[in-house]
């Protein structure tokens, strides 16, 4: 008899911020396979007999590659297990979900899709910057920054997202002097405000502003690393207003 996958979103880093489902399939899972950027604090509340497999890839160091993890949920499932394929942020937002969806319904085994908070609206939220706002974004996109055009793999269309109120931008912190010059070259102004939020949600959060103009020189100066998003558009100003969340450290520049 198959058992069940769950492909589970942890949320972007605070583990309090999990769904409540997703919490339960945890709970109830017995196998669970998770990512490098999974809050470890939530496998405390799997099972004492669940087993836990790490699946995490992060450069120069891929851990169990994406076939190998297709292998493993179906081999677990066929076994009449519950497995949890536990993401960071939410599966199907640059989390290939889908793909590991996707074999699942060609092995005939049931799955469940657990959405979680993705980072680009949950960490302009801690560092006090909505997505969207009545008098500043009527339009918020989410997009990967990493795709590098010395290298053939550049496939935004920037002329379209230069009218998009607010961007945020996923994986970009090594890649920021070429979107910062693609958004300006395409018509947003050098003044545009951007914020940098490492690590957002979690205890290690800070948050870098600066604009369009600065922002290169600003990470370089500050060493900001992945994981990081970044944040461009006007609803950055508003963090002055309503910023709530106590940051590790603060850095602030206008």
């Amino acid at each position: 008899m198959s058992g069940k996958v769950f492909l589970v979103g942890a949320g972007p880093g605070d583990p309090k911020l999990i769904t409540v489902y997703g919490l339960q399939c945890i709970q109830q899972a017995d196998v669970i396979a998770y990512d490098r950027l999974v809050n470890q604090e939530l496998l405390s509340h799997a099972k004492p007999d669940a087993e836990l497999i790490f699946c995490g890839k992060s450069p120069g160091n891929h851990g169990l590659i994406q076939e190998q993890i297709h292998e493993l949920l179906v081999r677990e499932a066929q076994a009449g297990k519950t497995v949890v394929r536990l993401k960071g942020g939410d599966p199907f937002v640059f989390g290939r979900g889908a793909e590991e969806a996707a074999v699942l319904k060609d092995a005939n085994i049931p799955y469940e899709v657990v959405p979680g908070i993705t980072a680009g609206i949950a960490a302009p939220a801690y560092a006090g910057i909505p997505v969207t706002h009545r008098d500043h974004a009527a339009s918020f996109a989410i997009v990967t920054g990493h795709g590098r055009a010395e290298k053939g793999n550049d496939f935004l269309h920037w002329a379209s997202l230069v009218h998009i109120d607010t961007v945020a931008f996923y994986m970009s912190v090594g890649n920021i002097a070429h979107i910062t010059k693609q958004l300006m070259a395409h018509g947003r102004k050098p003044s545009t405000p951007v914020a940098v939020i490492e690590w957002g949600t979690t205890e290690e959060q800070r948050t870098l502003i600066g604009t369009l103009e600065t922002i290169t020189q600003d990470i370089q100066e500050h060493g900001y690393r992945n994981p990081s998003m970044i944040l461009v558009g006007e609803v950055v100003q508003v963090r002055e207003q309503v910023a709530w969340f106590q940051e590790r450290v603060r850095e602030e520049q206008q």
